[in-house]
């Protein structure tokens, strides 16, 4: 065996290089990762085989990872007292993609853009350093008893040179880089790099003799072993939050991948405070090295609050480690999280429902958001939204399926209010059937509910309906007019309002309001009214809803007007158009109230002349 071997690259090794360094990673800071996962595999592999009870080498070494700094010669150098390199090894581990078979290699690089099974090869990630430097420097002592330490050079372009190391080399391998500029020569630049990137690696990274890697990756522990307060510390740590979290998932699972992760649910919400639409910050590992932070994809928009980590060995990451390589899987990976997250959910709203009203005040409406863009977890997503109701107290909410266990049997919808806040639903007149027939009502406050409902369209099999839209039939006779009266005084409006009014009829559905303004296109709900309001806003054409008009014949202004139209039919007919418009206003169906108030301007005129 020669003791100074010269290597030349040959021409598709230069190829691949070139690729290897300008190509496959995106940012340069990446070698930093690369080299402490190889230091990181290296003592992974030193700590088997000492478990395995082979001999080695200094045995008592600590297993560390240690980084050096200096400035002013423009290196950086990365230490381990791994597994090391024999001087076969090293010829294989270093030149994985100089052996015979690099052509192959290439070729498979350019077609696939990476390879599964190259992940974690030495060679690979190690070539990574000479994105940032001019050339490299490896010494290294294999953990076998009586191997030799060896010395590795190369500069990235014409080849590499292996010599014997001089003096007795510990156990492990040191990497030099000589840097091409100062930039990864600032200890303070590499510390953001290891925090960002290796922070979790499982053994003690030092910088400079200081300490760097503090927070332990509690994610891959078993639950039982770790700490109330180790929970508190990463949480501040992964979710830049002083405060206690709503809620704490930490789960694993075989398929379809092995999958370890960590979640977190905010107490407080910055988007209800009015900031900004918030971004997700679940990160994404593999092997406890970082692989894309707040990972898009991971997990739906929807739950963009969720703070936290998944990790997982099995990832089929692509060469560089910094994508994800089957967007399938990614897409599966994601299905699972979600259904796992949204049954940790429904188990807490079960468990502890007022915890849960607390977390629902706060991201409710990222899970309303998911109703209305999800398909795929509606159903789940419907379990967990709450709503006040006519038959929960004030402030107090109640699920879906609450309201059904509480349906009577000749009940066939779920119905819903929309309104400003309760005592405005409970004036509403599209609630007065509903509450005589003794029909619960959910009570809708958030403008965003209504596109939830029509979204959501059903629960459990059973329509979801706007009370406006319920056809219902009261069973009560006629006292303040006969039928025949009735028929004739809605004749007599309806001629009145002409075009403006599709239908007039008597109203089986009221109880205590003179009149009630309904969509007569069943169809038609009142978001579509505001968007058809909005193109007519931005010069689309003309948009006037036409609505069909009820009148409750047992109502004292309705008799009063059945005979006001026999005796004045010009008055009647001008507080038949106010019934009208005050029932439009309170469908909010009227977009321009100004005829209605010279309207009342005149029968207050009236009347006050009358009293005159």
């Amino acid at each position: 065996m020669s003791t100074n071997e010269k290597h030349e690259f040959q021409a598709e090794i230069a190829q691949l290089l070139d690729i290897v360094i300008h190509s496959l990673y995106t940012d340069k800071e990446i070698f930093v990762r690369e080299l402490i996962s190889n230091a990181a595999d290296a003592s992974e592999k030193l700590k088997f085989l000492q478990t395995s009870g082979e001999e080695i080498v200094e045995p008592d070494a600590p297993l560390a990872i240690g980084i050096t700094t200096d400035e002013a010669a423009k290196t950086i150098t990365f230490t381990d007292a791994g597994i090391g390199m024999t001087h076969g090894e090293l010829i294989d581990n270093l030149g994985t993609i100089a052996h015979s078979g690099s052509r192959a290699f290439l070729e498979q690089l350019k077609a696939n853009q990476g390879n599964a099974h190259l992940i974690g090869q030495f060679g690979v990630g190690f070539y990574a350093a000479f994105m940032a430097a001019e050339s490299v420097t490896v010494t290294t002592r294999s953990s076998k008893p009586g191997e030799p330490g060896w010395k590795w050079e190369s500069d990235g372009k014409t080849g590499y040179e292996i010599v014997p190391a001089e003096g007795e080399l510990p156990r492990g391998t040191t990497i030099l880089l000589h840097l091409k500029d100062e930039e990864f020569a600032k200890a303070d630049r590499i510390r953001g790099i290891i925090q960002r990137y290796s922070n979790f690696v499982p053994f003690p990274i030092t910088l400079n003799g200081e300490a760097v890697n503090t927070v332990q990756a509690i994610w891959t522990r078993n639950k039982s072993d770790i700490k109330e307060e180790e929970y508190t510390e990463f949480y501040e740590y992964i979710g830049h939050d002083t405060g206690a979290p709503a809620y704490r998932l930490h789960f694993n699972a075989d398929a379809p991948l092995n999958i370890r992760g960590l979640l977190f649910v905010p107490s407080h919400s910055l988007e209800t405070l009015g900031m900004n639409r918030s971004e997700s910050e679940v990160h994404l590992y593999c092997r406890k090295v970082l692989i894309e932070a707040k990972a898009k994809g991971l997990f739906p928009e929807w739950l963009r609050f969720l703070r936290g980590v998944v990790d997982s060995e099995d990832l089929p990451l692509n060469i560089s480690r910094e994508t994800m390589q089957d967007s399938a899987l990614m897409q599966k990976l994601n299905r699972v999280l979600t259904g796992r997250f949204i049954k940790f959910l429904d188990e807490e709203a079960k468990s502890n429902p007022e915890n849960y009203t607390k977390f629902f005040a706060e991201h409710g409406h990222c899970l309303k958001e998911g109703v209305a863009t999800d398909y795929e977890h509606r159903e789940g997503l419907s379990k967990l939204l709450r709503f006040e109701s006519s038959f929960t107290e004030k402030g107090k909410q109640t699920s879906l399926a609450d309201y059904v266990g509480r349906m009577p049997a000749e009940q066939t919808a779920l119905y819903y209010i929309l309104a400003a806040n309760r005592e405005s639903a409970e004036a509403s007149p599209y609630f007065e059937g509903l509450k005589a027939k003794g029909f619960e009502a959910l009570f809708l406050y958030d403008p965003r509910d209504e596109f939830v409902m029509e979204h959501l369209r059903e629960f459990e099999g059973k329509p979801l309906q706007a009370a406006e839209k319920a056809e219902l039939s009261l069973d009560q006779t006629f006292t303040a007019m006969t039928e025949e009266e009735a028929k004739g005084l809605a004749a007599f409006v309806k001629e009145t309002l002409g075009e403006r009014v599709n239908e007039v009829r008597p109203s089986k559905r009221l109880v205590g309001s003179p009149a009630v303004a309904l969509e007569s296109d069943k169809y038609m709900t009142s978001s579509m009214r505001r968007i058809m309001k909005a193109m007519n806003r931005d010069g689309g054409a003309s948009f006037e809803p036409k609505p069909d008009l009820e009148l409750n014949p047992n109502h004292a202004m309705m008799a009063r007007l059945e005979k006001m139209r026999h005796s004045d039919a010009p008055l009647a007919a001008k507080i038949a158009e106010q019934i009208f418009d005050n029932a439009r206003v309170a469908a909010g169906l009227l977009e321009d109230p100004r005829e209605m108030l010279n309207r009342v301007n005149e029968l207050l005129e009236k009347l006050l002349a009358d009293k005159a």
